[in-house]
């Protein structure tokens, strides 16, 4: 069976852990009433605040600028603010049906958390945090996807090039995966940098 959060990391490289602060954690845990899964937390403290693959977002806790509290309180109140029972949604538009969900709340026990976004306007939601074995992709358009997997297993796939976000939804880019690091204030120019070779 194959370690997906290993598989994912010997892709975008060494951890950089430049922000990696278990307190922060732990505050985010106490903001949001949650805790967020251990191999997104990895991932995060690894890497982020980045850029991955030319479009997704990893946001931190630790950070001011890119955090990852803030980032997913603006999410849900955006979220929770669509009228769902007014949009009269065809059953393949419709979350609540296409997953199964008794209703439609974001920051919730039982709702959707968003925990990764894309410049193309999907966002990644993990169903239940007490349950993180699957998560739910928005594609910017109304189009929802049901991943029955971890974040590590779903960016494994997505750094791969499999389609993520629903149909034809592929972001892959050959050779080493880039990694862009978030300017931490408006000077900040970072250097973005590259995984190993892949191969390809």
């Amino acid at each position: 069976m194959t370690d997906y959060l290993t598989a994912a990391m010997a892709m975008l490289g060494p951890a950089q852990n430049r922000y990696a602060d278990p307190d922060a954690w732990d505050r985010l845990r106490a903001e949001l009433g949650v805790g967020l899964p251990s191999d997104y937390q990895v991932l995060v403290d690894a890497y982020a605040p980045v850029k991955l693959n030319g479009h997704l977002y990893l946001h931190h806790p630790a950070t001011e600028r890119w955090n990852l509290g803030q980032k997913i309180k603006d999410t849900i109140r955006a979220w929770s603010d669509v009228p769902w029972d007014d949009l009269n949604l065809e059953a393949d538009e419709d979350p609540r049906r296409l997953f199964g969900l008794k209703e439609l709340t974001f920051g919730t026990h039982d709702g959707l958390w968003p925990i990764a976004s894309t410049d193309r306007g999907e966002t990644i939601f993990l169903v239940s945090p007490s349950d993180a074995s699957w998560l739910v992709v928005e594609d910017g358009e109304g189009g929802w996807a049901r991943y029955d997997m971890g974040f590590a297993e779903w960016l494994y796939r997505y750094l791969i090039g499999e389609d993520m976000a629903g149909p034809n939804s592929s972001a892959f880019y050959p050779g080493p995966v880039k990694l862009e690091p978030r300017p931490m204030s408006y000077e900040d120019r970072p250097e973005p940098w590259h995984g190993p070779d892949r191969g390809t």
